[in-house]
């Protein structure tokens, strides 16, 4: 089957040509060799045959048990690839007729494969534990998502923010030396925002003032803060260590009843204040940026900042604090690291999350809800790599560690179907 698209001519009723949309054979290929490789790799011939795997969801302070699930790995594995093939031969079907699939289709196909290779992963050692593998995504998540929510604040209102990693990194310092001088993780988690909107000022000082481009800026941004972190760390940080880098660490609290729900429970609802700030920050910018005023002028300007502005918003200054607004959430998503963690301030410890929560943002679509699924299936994929890796799966150990990369490649490629950026995304606005 060739990937290229096809257009086919038809006749309208007054005798005219007229082109009909082209098939898209991605996300049928796609479909379809992820389900053979479930039904071969995975099932007839995954060497998993006689094996057995159990998926555990209860932990002892459960309100209620949930009892483990036995599975057979290999008829499991067969079972769910028949599945897929099915969902892939009907996936075939829709894009011959032209019809839209609707987002249930690939979450759908994605929880199943999943699934089907967990249980393959899992038949070796014989269990897969879900509530860890599940709360340890979700804490992986936390940078993700408050750097999603920056890159989109900033891109919603016509300023692309390449910088997102400088100011996680900011913040995961000024958070750490906060933290460490007053001894106290809190004060360190309400300095943290203050880093990142920092870095946001000169950011928008540059692209927004003296019309730099933004991608530059942000790129040289973010050199300048690996840089001055890494001096700082080497000249002050590590000479008196006790006093500006010791660890501090936001206490767990448990929300009541809800935290003694199985599964759930120890996931979303036991976890440190910064967590459930992230909670707050989505719902708010979801409802601000849909629902608000303020959310009407941003994705005003944009979209179309000349007319914005005859209607009498201001355009420029619009931007240069919703710039710094991200910058404060990205600032708080760098907390994470450090008193989020209980981790001392380390070199480059943002480690490139910045450039995978734009990737999330992408995959999103610009809208808050589809952004924190995207980072929690990046932070999905990097603890499923840790947890695979860490109990003796047949899967190498390289790859597993690829993961959250690889599906990002995937993301930014395309296979989430069209993506449109705001219209005046990284174009300057000069008032005439």
């Amino acid at each position: 089957m060739s990937t290229s698209t096809e257009t086919h001519v038809l006749s309208t009723p007054g005798g005219q040509p007229a082109l009909r949309s082209r098939i898209d054979w991605k996300f049928p290929i796609v479909y379809g060799a992820l389900a053979l490789l479930t039904l071969l790799l995975f099932g007839l011939f995954g060497g998993a045959a006689g094996k057995s795997t159990t998926f555990s969801f209860s932990a002892g302070t459960d309100l209620f048990e949930i009892r483990p699930l036995t599975v057979s790995s290999m008829a499991t594995s067969v079972a769910v690839g028949i599945v897929l093939v099915a969902m892939a031969a009907v996936a075939t079907w829709l894009a011959t007729k032209r019809e839209k699939i609707g987002m249930w289709f690939p979450v759908l196909f994605g929880i199943l494969f999943l699934s089907a290779f967990l249980t393959w992963a899992g038949a070796d050692t014989g269990r897969i534990p879900v509530t860890p593998l599940l709360a340890g995504a979700l804490a992986l998540s936390v940078p993700l998502i408050f750097g999603a929510m920056c890159g989109l604040v900033g891109e919603r209102s016509g300023v692309i923010n390449i910088a997102i990693e400088g100011q996680l990194l900011a913040g995961a310092f000024l958070a750490a030396v906060v933290a460490s001088a007053v001894k106290n993780p809190y004060a360190g988690l309400i300095a943290a925002p203050f880093a990142g909107a920092l870095v946001a000022v000169v950011l928008s000082f540059f692209a927004i003032r003296y019309w730099v481009d933004q991608i530059i800026i942000g790129v040289v941004l973010n050199v300048l803060v690996v840089g001055l972190t890494n001096f700082l760390f080497s000249t002050v940080l590590t000479q008196n260590p006790e006093m500006w880098n010791a660890r501090q660490q936001l206490p767990i609290i448990p929300i009541p009843l809800l935290a003694d729900l199985p599964v759930l429970g120890p996931v979303l609802f036991r976890q440190s204040i910064l967590v459930y700030l992230m909670y707050v920050v989505v719902a708010v910018l979801y409802v601000a940026l849909f629902h608000s005023k303020w959310g009407l002028r941003t994705r005003a300007i944009g979209e179309h900042p000349k007319a914005a502005d005859t209607v009498g918003i201001p355009v420029n200054r619009s931007r240069v604090i919703n710039v710094l607004i991200a910058g404060g959430i990205a600032g708080l998503g760098g907390a994470f690291f450090t008193v989020g963690s209980g981790l001392a301030f380390g070199k480059e410890m943002s480690a490139g999350q910045g450039f995978i929560a734009l990737a999330a943002m992408i995959l999103g679509k610009w809208n808050p809800l589809g952004a924190v699924f995207a980072a929690l299936l990046f932070g999905f994929a990097r603890n499923l790599g840790n947890t695979l890796s860490t109990m003796g799966t047949p899967v190498p150990s390289d790859l597993l560690l690829m993961l959250p990369y690889i599906v990002t490649i995937f993301a930014v490629a395309g296979f989430v179907g069209r993506v449109r950026p705001p219209a005046a995304n990284g174009k300057a606005y000069a008032k005439q």
